[in-house]
């Protein structure tokens, strides 16, 4: 028998049952239980080590934007986790998955690109001060 990985935030502090809707957008610190449905965005704060449980059968019409997540209901829309992620059997996104850490289970689905980051933040591209540089030289050659 394995040993699960045990998140930074375990403890949850909002349920939203299974014969609740919610629309619009959801923000929450520590713990968030979803067995219901949200059509909206489901964002934490960077800095918090948020928990987003997101239970079979529950659905999220939205980008998820959390540092941790277990999910194994349905995902319309983007998720982008910075810490881990645990995709279990039912899982089903249908978007893009921005991760640092991924566990996918047996039988989840994801329907768009996986994309692994190191970093907590976005990667910058290295040729961008180039094309600011470039940008700004066009502009200056304008104003002539």
């Amino acid at each position: 028998m394995r040993k699960r990985k045990r998140f930074k935030s375990a403890r949850i502090s909002t349920l939203i049952g299974k014969d609740t809707d919610i629309q619009g957008d959801v923000s929450f610190r520590g713990g968030l239980h979803v067995e219901g449905r949200i059509v909206g965005n489901v964002r934490a704060p960077e800095d918090d080590h948020a928990l987003l449980i997101l239970a079979e059968g529950a659905v999220i019409e939205g980008e998820v934007r959390v540092a941790n997540a277990i999910i194994n209901g349905v995902v319309r829309g983007d998720v982008r986790v910075s810490e881990q992620l645990d995709l279990e059997e039912s899982a089903r996104v249908e978007g893009n998955v921005h991760y640092r850490l991924l566990e996918m289970h047996l039988g989840a689905e994801v329907n768009g690109k996986l994309l692994h980051h190191d970093e907590l933040e976005p990667p910058r591209l290295e040729h961008q001060g180039a094309v600011e540089q470039k940008q700004a030289s066009v502009s200056s050659g304008l104003e002539e």
